[in-house]
């Protein structure tokens, strides 16, 4: 009978059997880094066919609440972290808008009434949130956790629906990104169908979710998301202006 080699896990120093530590599962055969493990393993991790984050994506789509109770109910090593998932989103993001060169708010316009703030302040403030986007994107995945406590109070906590924003914006994120492609194609007039489209798959996510009282569920999805969504402008302007103000001050 083949004996198999015992191994100390170099990650918690547990001994163990096999390819894989009993304790933390790292592989046995870890060695100095080399660029070939490094980039092997994001590929591994991005591109496989059985990456957490290709499995996190298509379950977010096809069946978001199997994905968000099981990762709730403890499945974590399955499916890519919610705070890992949104970065990685909102980097793909950046870097597109980036080397496209689009600016979501190009053809935005403030109009101040007479007595009103400087429009110059305004404006910087616009164009402070237009570059600090990727940071304010936190705002909504807080304001978003914060009304669904408020209107799903009882059946989780606060904590959990964090984590639950953070995969919803992961995805709301994707949706903008590929919407970038659609209004550099046909035209501006096509820039609130990210938001529109994230609207119904929030709604749809919510529906799979809870899987109960369809037609309530339905209605305060629909509500809370567009309070989230105002809340959300609202404070990501609110602060820029504040920085801005601060800074000239």
């Amino acid at each position: 009978m083949e004996e198999i080699n015992s191994h100390i896990c170099r990650n918690c120093g547990t001994e163990f059997r096999g390819n894989f530590c009993s304790r933390c599962g790292q592989r046995s055969g870890i060695h100095k880094v080399t660029f070939k493990e490094t980039f092997q393993d994001l590929a591994n991790n991005l591109f496989s066919i059985n990456a957490p984050l290709l499995i996190t994506i298509r379950d977010m789509f096809l069946r978001p609440g199997v994905l968000l109770r099981s990762y709730l109910d403890g499945k974590r090593r399955t499916y890519y972290r919610p705070v890992s998932f949104f970065i990685l989103m909102t980097v793909l993001y950046i870097v597109i808008r980036s080397v496209i060169g689009f600016d979501p708010f190009r053809n935005s316009m403030i109009v101040v009434e007479e007595g009103g703030p400087d429009p110059t302040l305004l404006t910087e403030a616009r164009n402070y949130m237009l570059m600090n986007i990727n940071n304010f994107l936190f705002v909504f995945v807080f304001t978003l956790a914060l009304f669904l406590k408020l209107f799903f109070y009882k059946r989780y906590s606060l904590a959990e629906y964090i984590a639950i924003s953070f995969y919803l914006l992961g995805i709301y994120t994707l949706i903008v990104t590929c919407n970038m492609f659609v209004v550099q194609a046909f035209g501006d007039q096509l820039q609130p169908l990210g938001s529109m489209i994230m609207c119904l798959f929030f709604v749809y996510a919510m529906v799979s979710f809870f899987q109960r009282k369809y037609f309530l569920v339905i209605v305060k999805s629909f509500i809370l998301f567009i309070l989230a969504f105002i809340t959300y402008a609202m404070s990501s302007f609110a602060i820029s202006f504040l920085i801005v103000y601060i800074k000239q001050g």
